[in-house]
């Protein structure tokens, strides 16, 4: 008798696949892969998916490892990702569904949640007058991501929080947090080491490889930038020595003078603030800016 799972694929998956083709279905059986690509990074690369058991768009991340054979570092980066986000149960992380390793076609890949509407660097482009009290609610639902990975035990960094690796909902305005395959796991010692990130979004205390979860809130202080501006942090640098002499010289970016809403710039001044004086994602929570105290100014989007 043939199991359920057989089932999707030799009876509902045929007839689905007469109008939009799968290229590829999970061992199980459960999702498939359509050709159509959501988004493309270094390591991986993120294709439409359904899950068939649920009834569900969801996200197909496919790595093909050969491209790393020669540096295995990346391998236990992705594997450190998915080891990370089997555990994590929040709603402002991406969910992780299943993963697997494809032997024939050496690929590693992993089914995730799907955010309809992409990242929020490329909703906000798309969406070019936004107000205050939006950008307090994304600003909000980013905190509360924050705050569950770093109060998680063991303390967890994400390291390479930008806007590029938020996604969100837009018919329902929920932003998640995702790829968090440079997140650190910190033991008692609560510092981690290495240098990792997107130079942009960096705090200056990373370049020294001696750092606290605190590098997480001054990206999050950058990801504000760019929501308010729609330009990325020191956009006007063309290298990243440049960026690394600006930021370890506490020198502000550019965008930072285009801020006309006064409040929202001292907020980001506190985010970017020295390590010490930085405060936690939960006391960031608490401050009255982030208040539901409705703010309907709109940022114009800079010519």
């Amino acid at each position: 008798m043939p199991s359920a799972m057989s089932k999707y694929q030799a009876d509902e998956l045929d007839q689905d696949q007469e109008k939009e083709p799968f290229v590829e279905v999970d061992p199980k059986g459960r999702f498939g892969r359509y050709d159509e690509l959501l988004g493309s990074g270094a390591v991986k690369k993120v294709y439409r998916a359904f899950d068939q058991e649920e009834g569900r768009d969801v996200a197909w991340n496919q790595v093909r490892l050969r491209n790393f054979s020669s540096d295995p570092s990346v391998i236990y980066r992705l594997h450190s990702e998915i080891e990370l986000l089997k555990n994590l149960k929040n709603d402002y992380i991406i969910v992780l569904y299943d993963f697997w390793k494809d032997n024939e076609k050496n690929t590693l890949n992993f089914i995730t949640e799907a955010c309809a509407s992409g990242n929020l660097r490329d909703y906000r482009k798309k969406h070019r007058h936004v107000s205050i009290k939006a950008l307090k609610k994304w600003g909000r639902q980013i905190l509360k991501g924050l705050d569950y990975l770093h109060t998680h035990d063991p303390c967890i960094i994400h390291r390479d929080l930008n806007c590029s690796n938020i996604f969100i909902n837009g018919n329902i305005g929920k932003v998640k947090i995702g790829d968090l395959g440079l997140a650190a796991i910190v033991g008692k010692s609560h510092a981690a080491h290495s240098l990792l990130g997107t130079p942009e979004y960096m705090a200056p205390e990373l370049y020294e490889e001696e750092y606290t979860e605190l590098v997480d809130i001054y990206s999050f202080g950058m990801c504000l930038l760019e929501m308010a501006t729609m330009e990325i942090p020191y956009s006007e640098c063309d290298s990243i020595a440049k960026i690394y002499k600006k930021v370890t010289s506490g020198i502000q970016p550019q965008a930072m003078s285009k801020l006309k809403h006064q409040e929202l710039k001292a907020f980001i001044e506190r985010c970017v603030g020295k390590p010490r004086q930085r405060p936690s994602a939960a006391d960031l929570l608490n401050d009255p800016f982030l208040s539901d105290v409705l703010d309907d100014v709109v940022l114009e989007p800079h010519q």
